[in-house]
């Protein structure tokens, strides 16, 4: 019962083998021909001359679609996200102790520079003016009294060291007694102490002036602190300190905002941040939509500890204050250009390795991958480099063929 498989098993076998590997012999008696007509005939299909050989070769070749793409200068910008900020923004604050008595002025108010924001209770502090501008009138009197005292100490100075001289030679003459000399000598002595005196008594007298001088100036300071102006032209971002508020120093008067012309902020990578000059043209989409333009006017030396990103600031005037602060922007910095392609997206490829390409075709009609880097990506194609000036790009039929493989190439023109 088990020999009639096994014997059919035997045949099918026998029939694969000569099916598969005597295919043109088994053919060959099926139609009565015997081996050498079988050789005869395949030698006589044989190509014998180089346009056949190529005719073959061709049909063997795959057929991909290319475009011959040439490298166009590309402005390669520095792309980044940013917000917009106030050019200038102060917190004004108080430098005395007193309470508010003028009208608040509320958020969003134009000012000039030098406007009034808060003004504050003087106190007694005229008073206190009044009375250091007295002392100093009173510091000032005293001066020329110092100076007589001094005029007159240096007289009778000169005037003990005439005595002293006379009675100096009157004792070496015999003269003069000895008492006398000491008593000579002794007034001379005091004469000098009287003198030193005097200038004593001239220095503290300027001295005075200064020290008076000095609370003058501080009373003027004072007196001026009760005025709290604007430090500049700008809006009120907060309402000015209401009437009866009591001012310590430090206390918030008002907040003021320059809007006029408005900065951009934005962080760049270390990786981009020496491709941006100070002074490079920039553009940026605002979040409403609203384009604008400026120059770049900061680029930080300090890289952030966090991020490693760089601040970078871009001016931009806004006349018509239609930028507020806080906006968020999509921000272009000119940079130098370089050479890119423009191919269809369906172009990129992914070699064995992962990394991105595309594949080409080479001189020799061969195909080929070349690694290239993503410059931008638009809705229309993406930019790439790091292909020769010309290239012959696939870009239909490249994942289907590899590295080497025989192509017959058909070529589209850029804008088909």
């Amino acid at each position: 019962m088990r020999l009639i498989p096994l014997l059919t098993a035997i045949a099918v076998a026998a029939g694969l083998y000569f099916l598969v590997f005597e295919r043109d012999d088994l053919l060959a008696f099926a139609r009565g021909e015997t081996a050498e007509d079988t050789a005869a005939a395949t030698a006589s299909d044989a190509p014998t001359n180089p346009a056949s050989t190529a005719q073959l070769a061709s049909q063997n070749r795959i057929g991909v679609v290319a475009l011959r793409s040439e490298a166009r200068p590309l402005d390669s910008a520095v792309i980044l996200r940013g917000q917009t900020q106030a050019a200038r923004q102060v917190e004004v604050l108080a430098e005395t102790t007193s309470t508010v008595i003028s009208e608040p002025l509320r958020k969003g108010a134009q000012v000039k520079a030098g406007d009034l924001l808060c003004e504050l209770d003087p106190g007694t502090r005229q008073a206190t003016y009044h009375e250091a501008k007295a002392r100093l009138i009173e510091a000032r009197s005293r001066v020329p009294e110092a100076e007589a005292r001094l005029v007159e100490a240096q007289a009778r100075l000169r005037e003990s060291q005439i005595n002293l001289v006379a009675a100096q030679k009157l004792s070496e003459g015999g003269y003069a007694s000895e008492t006398r000399l000491a008593a000579a000598e002794a007034t001379e002595r005091s004469a000098v102490a009287g003198v030193e005196t005097a200038k004593g008594g001239l220095e503290a007298a300027r001295a005075g002036i200064e020290a008076a001088q000095a609370a003058v100036a501080a009373a003027e300071t004072e007196i001026a602190r009760l005025t709290i102006t604007a430090p500049f032209d700008g809006l009120l971002e907060s309402d000015t300190a209401e009437v009866g508020s009591l001012l310590l120093p430090g206390s918030l008067c008002a907040t003021v905002i320059q809007l006029d012309t408005i900065k951009l902020v934005g962080y760049v990578p270390e990786t981009e941040v020496n491709r941006i000059d100070v002074g490079a043209r920039a553009g940026a989409e605002l979040a409403n939509g609203l384009r604008v333009q400026g120059e770049v006017s900061f680029v930080s030396r300090s890289a952030d500890p966090t991020t490693r990103t760089f601040e970078v600031e871009i001016l931009v005037g806004n006349a018509d204050l239609r930028i507020r602060d806080g906006q968020t922007a999509d921000i272009a910095i000119s940079a130098e250009g370089t050479k890119a392609h423009k191919l269809p997206q369906s172009a990129l490829t992914l070699n064995n390795d992962g990394r991105l390409g595309v594949r080409i075709v080479r001189e020799d009609k061969t195909a080929g991958f070349e690694l290239i880097d993503l410059l931008r990506d638009t809705a229309d194609g993406v930019w790439v480099a790091g292909l020769p000036d010309t290239a012959d790009v696939i870009i239909v039929g490249q994942d289907f063929v590899t590295e080497g493989v025989a192509v017959e190439p058909t070529y589209r023109e850029a804008g088909q």
